[in-house]
């Protein structure tokens, strides 16, 4: 069962909105799909709540008394929303169980230093360093015509790791978190070019 967790030790990446959208494409794949949400401010929980009824089920998630996730029945794709901060046995714990982790990135100096340590770490996890678990990176509200983009491309550049593509800044994801919907509850023709920036992220996410 595909288990792909989005990690981030710093706030602000855009870690829920991958996870709801990535969420909603499975839904919409006709997958049984769970969205966890281990965020103490549990944006994807009420993002769920605000989720119209008539549109492809997510499940949410239940914990036992070890907190250890546990899928709900027919349930065959799983996406983790986790906290900034996830560090020490709990990240030891999330990475034991995911086939993947995705790790989103804004073009700031801050989220780079920030990144780069995590990466080190998960580098150090027994469940990637055995290749058990994957991980990848994507750019978050990129803007390819300005100079921080170019110092995330260069960034990216020295990571020995699958780079899936940039998000492109833009409000729709906002007006999207607010009415509980994803790129694939629109008309493929309102969300085109974001769609076609989302198919490296889905392919990997689902291989």
């Amino acid at each position: 069962m595909p288990l792909v967790t989005i990690a981030n030790p710093k706030g602000g990446t855009g870690k829920s909105t991958l996870a709801t959208n990535l969420a909603g494409c499975f839904a919409h794949r006709g997958h049984g799909t769970m969205l966890g949400d281990m965020d103490r401010q549990h944006s994807a929980r009420e993002w769920l709540e605000r989720r119209p009824a008539h549109l492809p089920r997510i499940e949410t998630w239940e914990r036992s008394e070890k907190k250890t996730l546990r899928p709900p029945k027919g349930v065959t794709h799983v996406v983790l929303d986790t906290p900034a901060g996830l560090k020490g046995d709990r990240l030891e714990e999330v990475l034991g169980v995911s086939s993947r982790v995705l790790v989103p990135l804004q073009p700031s100096a801050f989220d780079l230093s920030a990144t780069k340590a995590f990466l080190a770490r998960l580098a150090e996890v027994k469940a990637v360093r055995k290749g058990r678990t994957e991980v990848a990176v994507v750019g978050m509200r990129v803007d390819l015509r300005t100079r921080s983009a170019d110092e995330l491309r260069h960034f990216l550049e020295d990571l020995d790791l699958p780079v899936l593509g940039f998000l492109r800044d833009t409000q729709l994801y906002v007006q999207l978190a607010g009415e509980g919907l994803t790129l694939w509850d629109l008309p493929p023709s309102r969300a085109e070019r974001d769609l076609l920036q989302w198919l490296p992220l889905v392919r990997w996410a689902e291989a």
